[in-house]
């Protein structure tokens, strides 16, 4: 349960801590990574453990959204969903690379499976997104699926 909660939890932190625009990018990296950490946290425990879960998740959002949140600058994080969305049709494994070049920082988006959806039968694929900063790496892993219209939208 621990694992899925730091997976989760890391998910959205990275995510929130790179939505993140303007101000003080550590200190909305760190509300939003706990508020979202909080959500998941809530979200994966159950019975007595929820309460716990969801603290633990709001403290571990609130401490990698802000650390993330303070490395990522505009770049970084448009190089994130940019590549995200490239990786939508992308050959599988195929991975896509962005270095910035006023920072050592590197996105990195690479689409991991495919399939159709129960129940919509929608196509979908899966992808792990690393972000390395200042030599440190985080994962996160997510899912999209083409709505009918043709556009892609997130759901994991």
């Amino acid at each position: 349960m621990i694992r899925k909660i730091v997976v989760a939890t890391a998910l959205v932190a990275l995510l929130a801590g790179c939505q993140t625009t303007g101000g003080n990018k550590q200190t909305g990296g760190a509300v939003i990574g706990g508020l979202m950490g909080g959500l998941a946290g809530s979200q994966i425990g159950g019975g007595s453990g929820k309460l716990w879960a969801t603290g633990a998740g709001a403290v571990l959002g609130a401490l990698i959204g802000s650390e993330v949140g303070a490395s990522l600058d505009k770049a970084d994080r448009a190089a994130l969903e940019r590549n995200t969305y490239a990786s939508f049709n992308a050959p599988l494994n195929q991975p896509i690379v962005w270095d910035n070049p006023n920072n050592s920082n590197r996105v990195i988006v690479t689409p991991t499976n495919e399939g159709r959806q129960q129940g919509t039968n929608a196509y979908c694929r899966e992808y792990q997104q690393t972000i390395i900063v200042g030599g440190r790496s985080e994962q996160a892993f997510g899912r999209a699926c083409q709505q009918p219209d043709g556009s892609w939208k997130i759901v994991s």
